[in-house]
């Protein structure tokens, strides 16, 4: 027996595992921090308008799905809804009938009679993968009260859909009769009878406005 070289092949062993632990501990550091970063930027790095002058909208719920899914506001993490028994919340009606998502760094501010919610959109076209930041054109909005609070859908073409040369409701309306009325009957009754009440269709010139104040009320709950 070769006492010396023994010695050293353990040695050796040794301190290439401490070398693998250590890299493998730094490997799920980095993955740690990536999907943290990745979380927060659902909310916080996403500009909620893009370069063109559009909006961001991030899907949430792809067209055709009845999953509940939405970013998390304490954790940033997009994620199922889940109920008060623990089950994950599937929406108990016909699938959504387009995408649906939210704009980052926006609120409809409780004290204003909001939700206290990033604005929600409503995009017309073809089913978008959830999680995607979508560049979208705005062209109204439907206003909704659920159970007497605020909660305005703003609507939305993706500019890479079969809608991207629509420009406003009544264009909508005027080309592809039904959508809207589709739109009010899903978002009336979705949640039950009674539950929401649908206040009327507006502009784009009013969607544009309402982002407006939003994104003001964003900033300034993050200036306090």
């Amino acid at each position: 027996m070769d006492f010396n070289n023994d010695f050293f092949y353990v040695a050796r062993n040794r301190y290439l595992l401490r070398i693998y632990t250590y890299m493998m501990c730094c490997v799920l550091l980095f993955c740690a921090c990536a999907e943290s970063a990745t979380a927060s930027s659902l909310l916080e790095n996403v500009s909620p308008i893009s370069a063109n002058g559009h909006v961001n909208v991030l899907i949430e719920i792809p067209a055709g799905t009845n999953e509940k899914w939405e970013v998390d506001k304490k954790t940033g993490q997009l994620s199922i809804e889940i109920l008060d028994n623990g089950q994950p919340r599937n929406v108990n009606y016909l699938p959504y009938p387009a995408n649906y998502g939210m704009i980052p760094k926006t609120i409809l501010p409780k004290r204003k009679g909001g939700d206290g919610d990033p604005l929600d959109v409503i995009v017309l076209g073809e089913s978008i993968s959830r999680g995607t930041i979508e560049e979208c054109k705005l062209i109204g909005v439907m206003k909704l009260l659920d159970r007497g609070e605020q909660d305005d859908k703003l609507i939305a073409v993706s500019k890479a859909s079969v809608f991207r040369n629509i420009n406003s409701l009544n264009q909508l309306d005027s080309l592809h009769n039904g959508v809207s009325i589709i739109l009010k009957t899903w978002f009336e009754n979705y949640k039950g009878k009674n539950k929401m009440s649908f206040l009327g269709f507006d502009s784009k010139e009013e969607a544009n406005h309402i982002l407006s104040v939003s994104m003001n009320d964003y900033i300034a709950l993050k200036e306090k």
